[in-house]
C-alpha cells in the first residue's frame, strides 16, 4: 500500500500529514508520497524571467517550501517518504502523481490554501474526489479557537 499525502503547506494539509504518521503509527504498512503542485508557468512569467531553468528553480523552490512542513513532521517521526513537486490543476496532477507511483489512497485536507479559489471554482478536494480511481481520505481541520 501506498499513500499519497497532498500538501500545499497549509495547516489543513498539515493536518492530514499528521494523520498519515497516526496511521502508521497504528501499524499501517504503508509508504508515503508527499506531494505538491505549483502553478503553471505564464506566458509573462516566460518573458520576465532570463531563461527556463531560473523558472524552475523558482517553481522547485515554492514547492520545497510547500513540503518543508510536512517533510518535518516525517523525518521527526522517523517515516521514510517519497516527494513530488508537480505543476498544473492541482487535482488533475495530483491524481496522475497518485496514478504514477501507484498510490492506492490519497489523503488530503478539508480546505488548503486556495479556499477563495475554492469557493469560485470548486476546492482541490472535491476534485480529487471526482477525479481519482483510488479511495480518497479527506481530513478535516479544527481551526484554533481564541480562549
Amino acid at each position: 500500500m501506498k499513500i499519497l499525502l497532498a500538501i500545499d503547506g497549509s495547516p489543513a494539509a498539515l493536518e492530514a500529514a499528521r494523520h498519515g504518521l497516526q496511521l502508521a503509527r497504528d501499524g499501517l504498512r504503508t509508504g508515503f508520497v508527499l506531494a505538491t503542485v505549483q502553478d503553471p508557468t505564464y506566458l509573462y512569467e516566460m518573458v520576465l524571467a532570463p531563461n527556463a531553468e531560473v523558472l524552475e528553480r523558482v517553481s522547485g523552490a515554492v514547492g520545497a517550501r510547500a513540503l518543508a512542513g510536512a517533510e518535518e513532521l516525517f523525518t521527526a517521526a522517523g517515516v521514510a517518504y517519497e516527494r513530488e513537486i508537480g505543476s498544473g490543476d492541482p487535482a488533475t496532477t495530483l491524481v496522475e502523481i497518485a496514478q504514477r507511483y501507484g498510490c492506492t489512497a490519497i489523503l488530503m485536507g478539508a480546505r488548503g490554501m486556495g479556499a477563495l479559489r475554492g469557493v469560485l471554482l470548486g476546492s482541490v478536494s472535491q476534485g480529487v474526489l471526482q477525479r481519482a480511481a483510488v479511495p480518497v481520505i479527506i481530513v478535516k481541520h479544527e481551526p484554533e479557537t481564541e480562549q
